[in-house]
């Protein structure tokens, strides 16, 4: 029997005993909503696309990070105390690098901001276009897609990031 402990947004994930998709296409696909959802969704969704609007715009570091202070923003302060870089060091760059096609260079600034701005092309306007509709469009999300996308992220960053510290 599925865990009805098992929600996402409030809704039953699993709904045959036993059976635990990755993601379904079944009827609860179809459920309409809540207005906190849709929001929810069309927020983020509007967000991820905007980010995604902004890598575009930025121009790349040479260096593979830095990136982010054409927005203004102050350099990394755990390089300038530790004196290496942080996990998340290139990750702008390495959005702004993948939004133009460049991915051998995205990898070479943070391979786990690849994942991510990929990522974020395939949820941004699926989180939106499900937000705007008022229903999931075309799958229903499963909350260990969810998980087991993040942790592969992190883990992707982390590996990265004790690579280039030795």
């Amino acid at each position: 029997m599925g865990n009805p402990s098992c929600l996402l947004f409030g809704r039953p994930l699993f709904s045959r005993p036993g059976f635990r998709p990755v993601v379904s296409l079944s009827a609860e696909s179809q459920l309409p909503l809540t207005v906190p959802q849709r929001a929810l969704c069309a927020g983020v969704g509007s967000g991820l696309v905007l980010l995604l609007g902004v890598a575009c715009w930025l121009e790349p570091d040479s260096r593979g990070f830095g990136t982010h202070q054409q927005l203004g923003l102050p350099p990394c302060t755990f390089s300038s105390v530790f004196g290496i870089r942080c996990p998340s060091c290139g990750m702008t760059t390495s959005w702004s690098h993948t939004m133009r096609g460049e991915l051998v260079s995205a990898v070479k600034s943070n391979v786990g901001g690849l994942l991510l701005a990929l990522l974020s092309v395939l949820l941004g306007p699926w989180l939106l276009v499900s937000g705007i509709r008022g229903k999931w469009t075309g799958w229903y999300p499963n909350e260990w897609v969810v998980v087991v996308v993040g942790g592969v992220v992190l883990l992707t960053t982390l590996c990265d990031w004790l690579w280039r510290c030795l």
